[in-house]
């Protein structure tokens, strides 16, 4: 119950609104079916999509705090749910019926993610990411530059072109001629292959702290942003434990950790071999962890463990795969949850080794820096 309570408070925290209001707040009238709709978003992403916990869950906080009345009680929520197509009933092979979310509800826990991390920044310009460097694109910069032969001839300004004949040979032998045309320039629209690697290994749980839900969100949230606001974007994302694999963005809100250790170099080499495979000049990898490095594959199969300190052999491998995407041109960001020294220490090497960046934060901000390293990423000069 105490953990059902500090959820509840945080999204009470997280739907604050602020501004020059001068009389008492009153919050923007809701059904009651979207006011539990909101609380039951939050619950069937902490519960991993188990839609029975997250009812039993809504339940007791129905109990505390009368979020429902008579005339709207959590039985028709729940009605209410299946007739709107948020949820369904399936039956297994023993013909035992269960509810299941439906890819309705995982779509709007994804914008409910987005909402909550990406309303906080402050948005850049609409449309695609924008770059430095003047190019082919449809960027206005409000700059001029002489015609070139081979610009595109929708690009000339007519107005300003017009203007240099007037000023060139003057208004009664009015001419326009190739040196009196001008074209405006626009900013080089870029397209970034992301990949976004989440820890998973037992210690995101540990010691009574849900570290792998904030996790879950961010992904949420910068799959729905990059889908919606940049969809020439790419993202993939992977998790990694003893081992690394991918998974789609409809598996996020059901992601749960396991008894695993953590193979940081399976997930880096998996990323690479993505990206390799991605078109795109500029590719990144952002890594959210809060662990050492604890765990190698070795060639025969076997595992290589050793949870004590950083082992000298598995951190030499991270280096390599630190310098390696270096030289492939692919920067890593590392968002280190955890804030012990020798780990941060550990951090700050590898991102040397990488000429890449790293964050030492704990849950509260994490998605607001990735968003904001993954739109000023995007605004530097890019290549080719």
């Amino acid at each position: 119950m105490r953990r059902i309570n500090r959820i509840f408070i945080e999204m009470k925290k997280n739907t604050t609104r602020k501004g020059f209001v001068f009389k008492t707040y009153e919050a923007e009238n809701q059904s009651p079916f979207e006011m539990l709709f909101e609380i039951f978003k939050e619950l069937i992403t902490h519960t991993s999509g188990d839609f029975d916990e997250a009812i039993d869950w809504l339940r007791s906080l129905d109990k505390e705090y009368k979020l429902t009345t008579e005339a709207y009680t959590i039985d028709d929520f729940i009605e209410d749910l299946t007739k709107k197509g948020f949820t369904k009933k399936e039956t297994d092979g023993d013909g035992l019926g269960a509810t299941k979310i439906t890819p309705k509800t995982e779509r709007a826990i994804r914008q409910q993610a987005l909402n909550h991390i990406f309303g906080k920044i402050k948005r850049s310009g609409s449309g695609s990411h924008k770059s430095k460097s003047p190019g082919m694109g449809d960027e206005h910069t409000g700059d001029f530059r002489n015609y070139q032969f081979g610009d595109a001839l929708d690009k000339v300004s007519i107005t300003e072109s017009i203007r240099n004949a007037q000023i060139n040979n003057g208004i009664d032998d009015f001419h326009l001629t190739e040196n009196d045309l001008v074209v405006e320039e626009t900013l080089h629209k870029s397209q970034m292959s992301t990949v976004l690697m989440i820890d998973i290994s037992h210690s995101m749980i540990l010691y009574g702290e849900d570290r792998i839900t904030p996790a879950k969100k961010v992904a949420m949230a910068l799959a729905e942003l990059i889908t919606t606001r940049y969809p020439k974007d790419t993202l993939d994302i992977i998790v990694f434990g003893n081992d690394a694999w991918s998974i789609k963005i409809k598996d996020l809100p059901y992601l749960q950790v396991g008894p695993y250790h953590t193979n940081t170099v399976a997930g880096l080499n998996l990323a690479m071999d993505l990206l390799r495979r991605k078109r795109n000049i500029n590719k990144q990898i952002f890594m959210i962890t809060d662990g050492k490095p604890s765990c190698l594959r070795l060639p025969d199969g076997q595992y290589y463990k050793n949870s004590n300190g950083l082992d000298p052999h598995i951190v030499n491998k991270c280096y390599a795969m630190a310098q390696q995407a270096r030289k492939l041109h692919i920067p890593i960001t590392t968002f280190m949850i955890a804030k012990d020294p020798y780990l941060m220490q550990f951090v700050s090497a590898f991102a040397k080794a990488n000429q890449g960046k790293a964050f030492y934060t704990g849950l509260k901000g994490l998605g607001e820096m990735i968003f904001e390293d993954y739109e000023t990423n995007r605004k530097k000069n890019i290549k080719g």
